[in-house]
């Protein structure tokens, strides 16, 4: 009988991690399901990139914490810049898609006032996050954010990260402007961003 029960157990572990496993697996997507809906004030573009006229942005959460070599990182020290906040993991096959047209991109235009963030996430250890950055020439830093408590920040009904790669756009008074759920090149990383480098 004792062994009945501890084959239940077994078998109940093994379900419950089988439907972890999925979760995790299904939030590295392809972004092809993004979009505001009700109140919201931001419209989604063909590409998948949503917008918000520059009256209607609301401020980004504060976000500070550990960058993945585990010195003190805090996106206030960005201010007055236009920030690129990438939410990615090690793990995921369309943040590697992406990884290098980032990495070109921020240095491209690092002059223009522009800082790339990244957000890694929902990687257990920091060795293959920063394997990851080094295989793709990534300069820029990043957060340590193991079980995504950074994503949480984000108001609710705004343009947040609700997925694995999302790239949001911070303007340079510090509000969320753009937002995509999908992996960019780095032509569409352009025509996300170069909008918002121009406003004055």
């Amino acid at each position: 009988m004792s062994f009945g029960r501890a084959s239940r157990r077994r078998f109940t572990l093994l379900a419950a991690t089988a439907v972890a496993g999925a979760l995790t697996l299904s939030a590295c997507s392809d972004g092809n399901k993004a979009g505001g809906g009700g109140n919201t004030n931001f419209i989604t573009g063909s590409g998948g990139v949503s917008t918000v006229a520059k009256a209607d942005r609301v401020a980004a959460p504060k976000l500070d914490g550990n960058s993945l070599e585990g010195k003190p990182l805090d996106l206030a020290d960005y201010k007055g810049k236009v920030v690129v906040l990438n939410v990615w993991g090690s793990w995921c096959g369309p943040c590697r898609l992406e990884a290098k047209y980032f990495a070109q991109v921020s240095e491209a235009t690092k002059d223009q006032g522009v800082q790339f963030v990244g957000i890694n996430t929902r990687d257990p250890e920091r060795d293959k996050a920063i394997n990851f950055e080094k295989d793709y020439g990534v300069k820029y830093p990043s957060f340590y954010d193991p079980i995504g408590k950074l994503i949480l920040r984000f108001p609710k009904g705004t343009l947040n990260p609700k997925a694995i790669p999302s790239t949001v756009v911070i303007d340079r008074d510090g509000k969320i402007a753009a937002r995509t759920l999908q992996a960019l090149n780095g032509d569409e990383l352009r025509e996300m961003i170069d909008p918002i480098i121009a406003e004055k």
